[in-house]
Parts: C-alpha cells; sequence; structure tokens
C-alpha cells in the first residue's frame, strides 16, 4: 500500500510442544481478533495471534475509515451547489483533482493504519505468528507447516469482497473494495454493482466528484433500509444524482477495451465496475470440518450468540467471519466476549447491544433496534410514528430538506422498538434513538426529554409525537414530566 511503514516480520513465539498448549490461540488480528487478545492478555501470557494477510484492520484499511475520508471530500464539493443560493459567490469555478483527493485519502488511510499498528507494538514480538491457520483436529492448528496447540481457539478471520465466479476472468476491469482506495485516479464511468451500504456510500461519492456512475440493484433495500415506504424515497433520492437500474446485472463482457454491462435489456459501456454486493466470510480453507460439529449448507457452525462458542467445540466464532452484524462496533464486542470466556473456566453470557447500523449516503440511512420487516415477521403490534425532513425547521435552514424518519412503537405500552430513517445528519439521530432503545424507554418518556429549538432533534420528537397518538397507553396532561412523576427511566 502507499505510504505503509515497512516493518520486519515479528519474532515467531518459542515453539508449543504437545505437552505444554497455549492457552488460547487467535486467529485473525481484526478489530474481532485485537479485541480479544486484549481481553486474553489480561488473564494470561500464553497465546498467540495467527495472521497472513496484511495488518491494520479491515476498518482503517479497506473500510470505514478511508471511505469516509472519501465521503468528506465529495460532500464538501458537492456543497457548491448550495453556495450561491446563500450569496457566496464563486462556486462555479471550483474544480476537483480526482488524483490529489485520492492521496489525500490514502495519507488519511495510512495514518489510521499506523494506529492500529502502533497498539500492536507490545506484543507484536512474542505473540503474533505470520502464517496461515488451518485446523487438524479440534485444539490443533496447522500454521504454514508448524503445528500450533491450544486449549481453546478463538476465530475471527473475517470476511472478503464477493466476486462472482463468471465475471473473474474480467479482473481488471472490476474493483473490489479492497483494491479500490489503491486507485491513482478515478474512471471517467463506472457502473456500481449493488446498492447496500458499499455501494451506495461510494457510489453517490464517485457520482459527487464528476463520475459518471450507473448505478444496478435488485433489491430495494437501499443501505438497509427494509421500510418500504422508505425505500423508495432512498432509491428516488439515489435516482436524482446518478443513474439506477432497478434489475439485476444479467451479464459482463469486454469490447473495445471497455466493459460492457447487460441488465434489464439494455446494454451500456464503462471503463470499470464496482463491486458492492457484499461479502463472503473467510472460512474456505480453514478445515471447519476437522471439529467435528455440524455445518450448514455454507459450511458455517452453528455458535450461541450470548457466548460466541461453537456448539460442541472450544472454539469461538467472532467478527465478520459469522455473518450476524458485520459492523466494527459488534465486531469488537463480539471479540472482547470471546477473549473473556476463551481465557476462563466457565463462558458467561453477555446480551447484545441494541442494533446500530448507519450508511453514511446523504443524507445518512440508518437501522436502529429492531427493523420494519423484523417487527412485522415477530407479528409485532406496532404503530409507526413519522416526519419528514422537507419543511422541517432546521432543515430548511442549512438547505438540507431531505429525507424521513420513521419510529416504531408498541401499540399497547408505547415502549419504543426500533426506527429506519434516511435524514441529513441522521448519525447523530440514531445514536440518540439507540440510546433510548436501549434505556427500555417508553414514547412518553422520550418526550419528557429536552428538545432545543431549532435542531434537526426536533424531527424525531415530531415522529415520536405521532407515534405517541396512535398507541394505546395514555399520553399525560403534558409531555412535561409532573413533579410526582419517578424520573425518566423508573416508569413503574
Amino acid at each position: 500500500m502507499h505510504g505503509l511503514p515497512v516493518t520486519p516480520d515479528p519474532v515467531t513465539p518459542d515453539p508449543v510442544t504437545p505437552e505444554q498448549p497455549l492457552d488460547v490461540a487467535i486467529i485473525g488480528a481484526g478489530t474481532a481478533g485485537l479485541s480479544a487478545r486484549r481481553e486474553v492478555a489480561r488473564q494470561t501470557d500464553r497465546y498467540v495471534v495467527i495472521d497472513d494477510g496484511p495488518l491494520g484492520t479491515t476498518c482503517a484499511r479497506v473500510g470505514c475509515m478511508p471511505s469516509k475520508v472519501l465521503i468528506q471530500i465529495a460532500n464538501d464539493y458537492h456543497r457548491r451547489h448550495a453556495l450561491a443560493q446563500m450569496g457566496i459567490d464563486g462556486a462555479e469555478h471550483l474544480t476537483i483533482d480526482r488524483r490529489a483527493a485520492m492521496r489525500h485519502v490514502r495519507a488519511l488511510r495510512d495514518r489510521f493504519v499506523r494506529s492500529v499498528m502502533g497498539g500492536m507494538e507490545g506484543w507484536r514480538q512474542t505473540h503474533l505468528l505470520r502464517g496461515r491457520a488451518v485446523f487438524r483436529g479440534p485444539g490443533e492448528l496447522e500454521v504454514d507447516g508448524e503445528i500450533v496447540r491450544a486449549r481453546r481457539v478463538i476465530i475471527a478471520t473475517g470476511s472478503s469482497p464477493l466476486v462472482p465466479a463468471p465475471w473473474r476472468a474480467l479482473r481488471r476491469h472490476l474493483i473490489d473494495t479492497d483494491q479500490f482506495f489503491e486507485l491513482e485516479s478515478l474512471p471517467e464511468e463506472i457502473a456500481v454493482i449493488g446498492l447496500g451500504v458499499i455501494g451506495l456510500e461510494l457510489g453517490q461519492a464517485l457520482s459527487r466528484l464528476g463520475v459518471r456512475v450507473r448505478a444496478y440493484t435488485r433489491s430495494k433495500a437501499l443501505g438497509g433500509l427494509s421500510d418500504p415506504a422508505l425505500q423508495d424515497h432512498a432509491l428516488e433520492l439515489a435516482a436524482a444524482e446518478f443513474s439506477v437500474t432497478r434489475a439485476a446485472v444479467d451479464s459482463l463482457r469486454e469490447r473495445d477495451g471497455r466493459l460492457i454491462v447487460r441488465a434489464d435489456g439494455a446494454e451500456h459501456a464503462v471503463d470499470k465496475a464496482l463491486l458492492g454486493m457484499g461479502r463472503r466470510p473467510n472460512i474456505a480453507g480453514l478445515g471447519l470440518e476437522t471439529l467435528g460439529v455440524p455445518l450448514d449448507a455454507r459450511g458455517m457452525p452453528p455458535y450461541d450468540r450470548g457466548t460466541y462458542r461453537i456448539e460442541g467445540a472450544e472454539v469461538y466464532f467472532v467478527g465478520d467471519v459469522n455473518g450476524a452484524r458485520p459492523l466494527l462496533h459488534e465486531a469488537a464486542d463480539q471479540g472482547r466476549i470471546a477473549g473473556y470466556n476463551s481465557a476462563r473456566e466457565e463462558d458467561r453470557c453477555f446480551a447484545r447491544r441494541a442494533r446500530l447500523a448507519i450508511t453514511f449516503s446523504d443524507p445518512n440511512i440508518a437501522v436502529v433496534g429492531r427493523s420494519w420487516a423484523e417487527l412485522q415477521a415477530e407479528g409485532a403490534d406496532f404503530v409507526t410514528g413519522a416526519v419528514s425532513y422537507a419543511g422541517q425547521g432546521r432543515a430548511i435552514v442549512k438547505l438540507e430538506e431531505k429525507g424521513r424518519l420513521h419510529v416504531y412503537v408498541d401499540r399497547q405500552t408505547g415502549a419504543l422498538l426500533g426506527a429506519e430513517l434516511l435524514a441529513p445528519h441522521g448519525e447523530h439521530l440514531a445514536h440518540l434513538l439507540a440510546w433510548a432503545i436501549a434505556a427500555g424507554l417508553s414514547v412518553r418518556e422520550v418526550l419528557g426529554l429536552p428538545f432545543y429549538h431549532p435542531v434537526l432533534e426536533e424531527g424525531v420528537r415530531t415522529a415520536l409525537r405521532d407515534a405517541a397518538g396512535q398507541v394505546t397507553a395514555p399520553r399525560g396532561e403534558l409531555e412535561v414530566l409532573r413533579c410526582q412523576d419517578p424520573p425518566v427511566g423508573c416508569w413503574s
């Protein structure tokens, strides 16, 4: 990678004999593996971290951090369209040097990676084994010909971008997220295949940087949205910025040095295609079949969601590799739980935090707590409180009148169950809602909290008021709490 520090290979830990196995072996030095290591190291020094790939974590190298740098550049440049309306002249003369932009992305990316690497300095030379680990049986790993035995093993091998096999012959035209930030310059025209979190974030950013974007998506679930009304609105907003085809890509082929994308009966020529169809767990060749546990059709083992132990084995399964919630904070939590349990005699069950998933499109998309689709599948009796940010006071001031927010509330009790949104600066609104859900607050209790004016959070209050008017639980005389009412969070 450009600018990444070159460091010598770490010293291999002392050989482990069958008579003296390690306490814990951790496969993978990503977010989950590093979080697990910290917990293990609190209890024992007899552990090893095994990794054969580039260090620095997916988030810092090719994920959350460099993507946000690119998005910041794109949004700052896109803001020029609103400046004249505010009386700020000269914006029409602004230009973007896309090569310089990518250099800036890599410079900050390298800084984030250096920070991760710096946190490894205290143990890399003694506890990091560079190589590919393969299970040879319960408690036994082979790492490039060397046998490592451990009482317990944590699998934190992460995931890799999905590249369909029929397209691999066209690899020189395809870009996945592991390669994207190495681009010296950006193509003039690009196909974005898949509008999940990655495809939507990078597709919109590329469009705002002047790249002609043609996006293809079979699903309406942009950014993970499941609420049909919000899905439709998200598609509408995306299509206002770049071409969106609601169909699967039928085929890719090369013609005259360009990539031909066929979908929905039409063909288009582009310079490159960005693959945003998701990631697959890194379990191939790991030897899970030697553990003596059942594997599903995808080769995935069953595991406990409170301890992350694979059922019937002294092995834990954490982070993106288990496919449950492929988010950094979730991977860190899972790693901590597995590290805590693996270094002790008995497992302890830990509760998951309330869901908080954010897509850094503009406006931001977020899913908090239980989604609309989950509540529907459960047969939950809930109401939806809604607000539009078109016409919302602070959104008008900021010239960001786009988006909607839906909160889902239990019809009988008024309990706040979840929310989906696409709203200006929705990353912050989503946190507030996640905290309220985690605290078990009802819609009445949240409305008893302070809301300043004029702020975007007032839109949350509008949605909560809409929901409160639909629930059967009593609302109270005023939103302001009475003197004799118990503090928020202590309602009987």
